[in-house]
């Protein structure tokens, strides 16, 4: 088996708020990648002591740890209780209410000698190869499909969108929030290899428009995650020296796991 990982900063004066993992159990009978994008909260305070790294670094264990030690245990309740763990570290000193409560993109794939589970939450991607090259991608697009006039400002989002009804979901402090996941499962004979990515790495996707998903994942099989990321980075230092200001931040953290069975 052959598992590859890249992260990066957007920002090296910031800390890191993406999370990845790869868990492979003692048995060797299988295995699991998580990765998680932390969101970067707006200036003005999220009702929480702690850090977005600090949440991220919680959720992200405790996923590693309950999809490799829970392996009858479905993703949408391995999601749900590790959720609830992190909540109760800090439930104490933090107002949880709060709608930017530290909180995370989720992409997660766990497989076995006979299927392949994905949960994916929020605008991170995971790619799937079956044995003939077919690259597929599980996306969750609410947020992508949401008009930009609803994204107009930080508050707007909070009030109307941000882990509402008709609006977006992320990983923060409710783990009802995990039945709101994309999921799905796959026999293990139909996948060859697999991929997870945050926004900050699939800007190469769907900012760049250098290639579609398939042209994405044959440069992580041939090259590895990091010649993504540097790709993105060569893109977005040309962004920045042109006419294209204005469409966010510049560099975003950006994370990379492939996994080959």
């Amino acid at each position: 088996m052959r598992t590859e990982l890249a992260t990066e900063p957007g920002d090296a004066d910031r800390p890191n708020e993406d999370f990845a993992s790869v868990g492979l159990p003692a048995s060797g009978q299988g295995g699991s990648v998580v990765v998680l994008d932390g969101v970067t909260p707006p200036k003005g305070g999220t009702g929480c002591l702690h850090s977005v790294p600090w949440f991220t670094a919680r959720l992200g264990g405790a996923l590693t740890e309950l999809t490799v030690s829970l392996p009858d245990v479905p993703l949408v309740d391995v999601l749900s209780r590790a959720i609830a763990r992190t909540a109760e570290a800090h439930a104490s000193t933090c107002d949880l209410s709060h709608p930017r409560t530290p909180q995370a993109t989720v992409v997660m794939a766990r497989w076995s000698p006979r299927a392949v589970e994905y949960l994916v939450l929020s605008d991170s991607a995971l790619l799937v190869e079956s044995p003939d090259g077919v690259v597929t991608a599980f996306l969750d697009d609410r947020l992508a499909l949401l008009p930009r006039s609803a994204l107009a400002t930080d508050a707007l989002v909070d009030s109307t969108l941000r882990n509402k009804e008709g609006g977006f979901f992320t990983a923060a402090a409710d783990p009802s929030v995990a039945r709101r996941a994309v999921t799905g499962t796959l026999p293990r004979r139909e996948v060859r290899a697999l991929a997870a990515l945050t926004d900050g790495a699939a800007r190469w996707v769907e900012r760049f428009a250098e290639g579609d998903w398939t042209d994405c994942f044959h440069l992580l099989r041939k090259e590895g995650p990091q010649a993504l990321v540097d790709r993105v980075r060569t893109l977005e230092r040309a962004e920045s020296a042109g006419s294209f200001l204005g469409r966010g931040k510049t560099h975003d953290d950006a994370t990379v796991v492939y996994a080959e069975f």
